[in-house]
């Protein structure tokens, strides 16, 4: 028996290998596009477009840097990237993940490695990083939870934990097409980039 196609062809012409990716084939316009189509919770969302992960990510960029003012823009860049293997493998809810088991994790880290060292970042992120962005990532998602996916703000806060008001003050939700939001991603991580010199 042959074995099944584990590697996926990409919009830039690169072929990604899931059991074993390489960041030589990890581009940032195939992650901005791809992202800016996936849905956050599944696409039960409000509005006239799907919250896509693209604009999640943008937003928890936004919300690590509000936390961690004196942040270098690798550990910002960090942060815009903590989704990205989702361009891939697509965004499941945790209740699927948990069901999937400890397979989907090793996915995710093997395409995260590879992504990071595309990027100029260390395969592995430290820590203190990642339990920085992992904490920017549940302000967004009470974000989402309670602005457009139907969550009262007493569900959202068992699930997630309430934010600070002063760390979510004056941030707002965009949705918008996907074009624009992959516009936003690709501008975003090139300004950061250029920031890390």
């Amino acid at each position: 028996m042959p074995q099944p196609r584990a590697w996926q062809k990409m919009l830039s012409g690169r072929r990604l290998d899931l059991l074993d990716p390489t960041p030589v084939d990890v581009e940032i316009e195939d992650i901005a596009h791809g992202l800016s189509f996936v849905a956050r919770w599944n696409g039960q969302t409000e509005g006239e477009f799907a919250y896509s992960v693209a604009e999640h990510s943008l937003l928890v960029e936004r919300l690590f840097a509000r936390l961690n003012p004196p942040a270098p823009a690798r550990w910002r860049l960090a942060a815009l990237l903590h989704d990205a293997p989702e361009y891939v493998i697509g965004d499941m809810i945790s209740p699927v993940k948990a069901a999937v088991g400890p397979g989907y994790d090793a996915l995710d880290q093997r395409l995260a490695a590879a992504i990071h060292i595309r990027f100029g970042l260390p395969a592995a992120l430290p820590a203190t990083i990642r339990r920085q962005i992992k904490k920017a990532d549940r302000i967004s998602a009470w974000m989402e939870a309670t602005r457009i996916a139907g969550f009262t703000e007493a569900e959202a806060d068992r699930f997630f934990g309430r934010p600070a008001p002063e760390v979510i003050e004056g941030l707002e939700l965009l949705l918008r097409p996907p074009r624009e939001t992959r516009a936003a991603y690709t501008a975003r991580h090139a300004d950061l980039l250029a920031e890390m010199g």
